[in-house]
């Protein structure tokens, strides 16, 4: 008993008392930067889902984008959070941080230099969700190679081309990337005909065409608006290139691109207009008259 005694006669209740306040106080201030940052994250997390859902975007993927950037965003505020409230308790114990400080510091640096690549793709990542440049559903062309996005993860983009093949792009090393379906997407139509059609009648053919397609109630709920037909876009060697352009809801435009040439090749076959093959006249020059002569002494002497 004479030991404990002694023991709590030795402790500086005054000094341990105001370092047990300001810990409480550090702890409960802590509390509540997290409940506050919470609350911000999840009304940035609602305020995303409806700008998401005003401009159409499908809600699974949505939800999908949404949670992955603000988890990422959470994670980073309470990592940091957490190791400013250690440190600061550490020296209100009476640690002296100085020396972890400066060790945490070259172990930052030594990982930084390892990882750089690695902390790359992240940045990369999370800036390609943020900014919601892709989606997982879009048709895009990235580094050059196209295909369908299967997947957008924080340090990895993945697209399937047309033939199968998967490729996976770390975000870091995407240079060049184009969305052909962001928002609305578009089948540009490039038509020859032949050099003796009345142009203003071939537009007018084709106008008509896109106006009955769009009434179609099976490809005309994916178009957006009639067929732009701009006119005559160039004079090639063997036809008249007339181009034009239709609008259409996100990844539907060869759908209904096909089906526009479907229709076009039969409406030129009622209409009795040529859609020429490429072809070459061939002139051998001037006549030569010196073999007319040669020919005609070859006649007289026979007779």
């Amino acid at each position: 008993m004479d030991i404990i005694h002694e023991i709590f006669k030795e402790v500086k209740w005054e000094i341990l008392t105001k370092t047990s306040l300001r810990v409480f106080l550090i702890i409960l201030l802590s509390w509540l930067i997290t409940k506050v940052l919470k609350r911000s994250l999840l009304r940035l997390e609602k305020e995303l889902m409806r700008k998401s859902a005003e401009t159409g975007e499908t809600p699974s993927e949505s939800d999908k984008r949404i949670e992955t950037l603000v988890r990422l965003i959470r994670q980073g505020i309470m990592l940091a959070l957490y190791l400013i409230v250690f440190l600061i308790l550490l020296k209100e114990v009476g640690v002296e941080i100085g020396p972890i400080v400066a060790s945490a510091g070259i172990v930052g640096v030594a990982l930084g230099f390892g990882a750089q690549n690695l902390v790359r793709d992240i940045i990369a990542g999370f800036f390609i969700i943020l900014e919601n440049q892709i989606r997982v559903g879009d048709v895009a062309t990235i580094n050059g190679t196209g295909g369908l996005v299967e997947n957008i993860n924080i340090r990895t983009t993945i697209l399937r081309d047309l033939s199968g093949v998967v490729h996976i792009f770390p975000n870091g090393t995407i240079t060049t990337l184009s969305n052909l379906t962001y928002e609305w997407s578009a089948y540009l139509i490039e038509i020859g005909v032949a050099y003796k059609e009345n142009t203003d009648r071939v537009i007018q053919v084709m106008s008509n065409v896109g106006e009955k397609l769009l009434k179609d109630p099976q490809f005309g709920q994916y178009m957006l608006e009639i067929p732009e037909i701009f006119g005559v876009d160039k004079l090639d060697d063997s036809a008249i290139v007339i181009k034009g352009r239709i609008r259409t809801k996100p990844g539907r435009q060869w759908e209904v691109g096909r089906e526009y040439l479907r229709r076009i090749k039969i409406a030129f076959d009622e209409n009795h207009i040529d859609i020429p093959f490429p072809h070459r006249t061939v002139y051998f020059g001037e006549e030569n008259n010196s073999l007319k002569v040669m020919a005609g002494k070859k006649n007289k002497k026979a007779k």
